[in-house]
């Protein structure tokens, strides 16, 4: 069983990610159960997939303290899901952070953040900078990037080709080359 609990903000793939990993799953045979909260997406609010990948699971949500992987675009979503990674759990962490707006009272520090779940999970976080990410990529197949970077680290049992095959199916032709090359980063 694999719990993969994957968060982030409205418009900023957590949704697309889910599914190419379901996906991917789905191909290799193996029992998936997914679900997704997405309150305010189309506002930049809360959006979080639960995936939960093998035999024993009868619910779509994994429990608190039960998931495997957390795969974070925005570090205040990470900490906000920090109860759900299990004790020996894995987060995969963008460093990048949408601040609210004007009116905020006191809008949050990014680098309090990761500093934060530096000091929670050590060797346990590994952090993917937004800089060098908007530097060498297309900020706009952030997912991508860390979907193979999550399979890269070994923290999903996949392959890149596994999830070329998925993307061939599931990204336009007109974006297919900058997320291949995103997931082979």
């Amino acid at each position: 069983m694999l719990n993969c609990l994957i968060t982030g903000v409205g418009g900023q793939g957590t949704v697309l990610l889910s599914r190419l990993i379901g996906e991917a799953a789905l191909n290799r045979g193996l029992d998936v159960r997914g679900s997704e909260t997405i309150g305010m997406a189309q506002r930049g609010g809360s959006v979080t997939s639960h995936l939960r990948i093998g035999e024993g699971s009868f619910s779509p949500l994994i429990p608190p303290g039960r998931a495997d992987l957390i795969m974070a675009f925005e570090c205040a979503e990470a900490v906000r899901v920090l109860p759900y990674l299990a004790p020996t759990g894995k987060m995969l962490a963008l460093d990048r952070a949408l601040v609210p707006g004007a009116g905020s009272p006191e809008p949050y520090r990014p680098a309090d953040m990761m500093a934060y779940l530096d000091s929670c999970l050590g060797d346990r976080l590994t952090v993917v900078s937004w800089e060098g990410l908007v530097r060498d990529f297309d900020p706009r197949v952030s997912n991508v990037l860390l979907l193979g970077r999550a399979i890269a680290g070994g923290f999903l049992p996949f392959s890149v080709a596994e999830i070329i095959d998925v993307l061939r199916l599931r990204v336009s032709p007109k974006f297919l080359a900058l997320n291949i090359r995103a997931l082979q980063g």
